[in-house]
Formats: structure tokens, C-alpha cells, sequence
């Protein structure tokens, strides 16, 4: 009876120990496992949502920058039609500015034509009738033959 009393104090023993070791020791290292594995898990999940939030970034940059790189060459598109259009409209107004000038300064060519030719006419009339003095030997008077050197400057 000695082995059989023996084995039972053996058994009984050994389902103290798997009872102890279950309750204070398996259940916190089973806990701690898990514990470890949902941190793992979170970690990994985390990094995968990191990674996808980083795709997309990257692909509304891309987007962004595209739309960038379109609105400023539309930009500069429409810088170049309005420079291309200051430019001939100030030619445009250049050219009339030009042709006015040139109008004006034909115009005062003209008028300095007629006074020179006027001029001319008084200073020929006046020759005349300097050498018709002469000619006569007597003096002319231009008051009373005012009418006379009229018709004769308008004649010359």
C-alpha cells in the first residue's frame, strides 16, 4: 500500500502544481502574451494605415502639383496674349501719334510757306517798287497806290 498511497500523494501533488501553475502563472504569462500580440497587432495596423495614408498624400501632391504646373503655364499663356497685346495697341497708338505729328508738322510746313511767300511778295513789291523810283526818278507814294501794290503782290 506504501506505492499505492504514494502514487496517490504523487497525483495529488501533481494536480496542485498544474492547478498553481495554471491559476498564478499560465493565466498572467497568457495574458501578457496576448497583451504583447495586440500591441504587435495595433503596431502593424498603424503602419500599414501610415503607409496607405502616405499613397495618398503622395497622390494628392501629385495632383495638386499637376493642377499647378497647368494653371501657371494657362498663367503665363495669358501674360504672353496680354504683352503681345500692349505691345500693338501702343504700336497702333505710336502709328496714329506719328501720322498726327506728321499732319501737324505738314500743316505748319505749309503755313511757313505761305508767310515766306507772303513775305517774299511784300519784299518784292517793295523792290518794284524801289526800282520803279529809280527807274521814274520819282518817288512813289504806297499810301495812294495802295490798291496798285495790292494787285501787284497778289500777281506775284
Amino acid at each position: 500500500m506504501n506505492i499505492t498511497a504514494t502514487l496517490f500523494g504523487q497525483i495529488v501533488a501533481f494536480i496542485l502544481l498544474i492547478w498553481f501553475v495554471n491559476r498564478l502563472l499560465w493565466g498572467p504569462l497568457t495574458a501578457m502574451m496576448k497583451e504583447r500580440e495586440k500591441r504587435i497587432a495595433d503596431g502593424l495596423a498603424a503602419g500599414e494605415k501610415g503607409r496607405h495614408d502616405l499613397e495618398l498624400a503622395e497622390k494628392h501632391a501629385k495632383e495638386v502639383l499637376h493642377k499647378m504646373k497647368t494653371q501657371s503655364a494657362e498663367i503665363l499663356a495669358q501674360a504672353e496674349r496680354r504683352a503681345n497685346e500692349i505691345v500693338e495697341e501702343s504700336k497702333g497708338n505710336a502709328r496714329v501719334e506719328g501720322e498726327r505729328i506728321i499732319v501737324a508738322a505738314k500743316a505748319e510746313i505749309e503755313q511757313e510757306v505761305n508767310r515766306a511767300k507772303a513775305e517774299l511778295r511784300t519784299q518784292v513789291a517793295a523792290i518794284a517798287v524801289s526800282g520803279a523810283e529809280k527807274i521814274l526818278g520819282r518817288e512813289i507814294d504806297a499810301k495812294a497806290h495802295s490798291d496798285l501794290l495790292k494787285h501787284l503782290v497778289a500777281e506775284i
